[in-house]
């Protein structure tokens, strides 16, 4: 298991990033999605709550270029699913099990972002509560080392995850032209503290120049209640 925030931390530029887990003494599914930028469309940018899951929004109107890759929905709740992604793809999701189909189903429908020479990797987590378990999944859409023509597809599946523990996948390893996707399985990372805890924790890891929004949710698995926070640095 590695340090979440040293993890975070390892570079100046992980991209969006995705950790869920459980959280020390055991009773709350854990989630945090954070978004950072380079350009200034990409820091242009804040979480605001959107029923019960949340959106991306540009903080000032009159400087947003591009909404294509940057503003969508990040987290939406369908019954005792909670879906976080870096993209469009939540709707993708949310939309085709509305009608039956299944996590792993939804994705094969898309790939990595058109982005090119990026082709940002779309990277994906469902977290399921009911009737006092946890379960949950995460998933990565890449091109082929930067290979547009052939989509990698990675799910990973945990079932009765541990106390304190969690599991970390962003986008990119590391800052550099073009970015370099994400490579192997999601990280094994600590989940520390309560959720005020754990939210400035993840927050003052992200590089200060780069980072943008933060969200963190605290579900309880035997209620499925819920608490949230939002960090915006544009405020």
């Amino acid at each position: 298991m590695i340090e979440l925030t040293k993890e975070i931390s390892k570079t100046t530029y992980p991209g969006r990033g995705i950790v869920i887990g459980v959280s020390e003494d055991g009773k709350y599914a854990v989630t945090a999605y954070f978004i950072m930028g380079r350009s200034e469309n990409s820091r242009n940018r804040v979480f605001v709550e959107d029923g019960e899951g949340i959106r991306t929004q540009a903080f000032d109107p009159a400087k947003l270029e591009d909404p294509s890759l940057i503003i969508y929905a990040p987290v939406r709740v369908l019954g005792n699913s909670t879906i976080v992604t870096n993209g469009d793809q939540t709707d993708t999701i949310y939309d085709l099990m509305k009608e039956g189909q299944t996590f792993e189903q939804a994705l094969r429908t898309r790939e990595f972002e058109p982005d090119a020479p990026n082709y940002t990797p779309r990277i994906s987590g469902i977290m399921n509560v009911q009737n006092g378990k946890f379960d949950f999944a995460m998933s990565i859409l890449k091109s082929n080392n930067g290979d547009p023509s052939s989509c990698q597809r990675f799910t990973y599946s945990y079932e009765n995850p541990k106390s304190g523990e969690g599991y970390f996948i962003h986008t990119y390893m590391k800052d550099a032209n073009p970015l370099p996707s994400y490579e192997g399985e999601p990280t094994l990372v600590n989940i520390a503290g309560d959720i005020d805890t754990f939210t400035n924790n993840v927050w003052n890891a992200l590089n200060e120049d780069n980072k943008v929004s933060l969200f963190t949710r605290f579900i309880e698995i035997e209620t499925g209640k819920y608490e949230a926070r939002i960090v915006n640095k544009n405020q």
